[in-house]
């Protein structure tokens, strides 16, 4: 099984164990995403240099002693999430040049846990659509059959993860939009209850409904980014 195939408690029981740095784990990954990207489509924004700067730092934390859950696991975002210093275009025009000043609570979680940010996934502009056919940056396609697609919002982080561009991602749905491409690529997709987790620093599709979920590849790894993600936070009125 090649290093991107893995599952999230699959690779920290890798780290954990010095079979593998983060930094080697990081680079298969991006190895896999030029091999499928330009057939998948799956990215907006791909941040290599910074996602091995923190696969280097989290490498740091290994051999520290001072690894957690997700510490070095390469997972991409949804371009709906602000990311400090990596554009944010909620694959649309008008956004297209966007570099927000600051993360959305779930991206400053998981960078908490010395997790490492691949990049920014595509979506239906806005949110708007359920086949992440209407981006401004183009189509993306369903791993399993380039004719097919991924189902949306959240199609551009559900088709990585079925294609093993990332070992997981996140994602928003309002209506379907983690639910529906999950079940058309195959894999796990989580929607929790609406104000389980922090929607501070995502932009809103319908505010009163808007929950931020995942796709993993199994059950177990679902819980444990929900594990990281989830709770209170004083930025957002409606979480618990």
């Amino acid at each position: 099984m090649e290093i991107y195939e893995l599952t999230i408690h699959e690779l920290h029981d890798k780290l954990k164990k010095k079979e593998v740095s983060s930094v080697e784990a990081t680079r298969a990954v991006f190895s896999r995403i030029d091999s499928v990207e330009d057939k998948v489509h799956s990215f907006v924004t791909i941040s290599r240099d910074e996602a091995l700067r923190q696969a280097q730092e989290a490498d740091k934390w290994i051999a520290a002693g001072d690894m957690r859950p997700l510490t070095g696991i390469p997972i991409a975002v949804k371009d709906i999430f602000c990311t400090e210093g990596v554009r944010t275009t909620c694959s649309s025009k008008i956004l297209e040049n966007f570099i927000p000043p600051y993360d959305s609570t779930v991206v400053a979680r998981l960078k908490k846990e010395g997790a490492v940010i691949l990049g920014k996934t595509n979506m239906d502009e806005f949110a708007m659509g359920s086949s992440t056919e209407t981006s401004y940056f183009g189509i993306t396609r369903n791993p399993w059959d380039l004719q097919r697609i991924p189902g949306g919002s959240s199609g551009g982080s559900a088709a990585s993860v079925a294609a093993s561009e990332c070992i997981a991602s996140i994602g928003t749905d309002t209506g379907g939009s983690i639910r529906q491409p999950a079940a058309c690529c195959g894999i796990v997709g989580l929607k929790p209850t609406y104000g389980r987790v922090s929607r501070y620093g995502v932009v809103a599709m319908a505010s009163s409904l808007d929950a931020i979920g995942h796709f993993t590849k199994t059950v177990e790894d679902s819980a444990l980014i929900l594990g990281v993600t989830a709770g209170k936070d004083e930025n957002d009125a409606t979480t618990s």
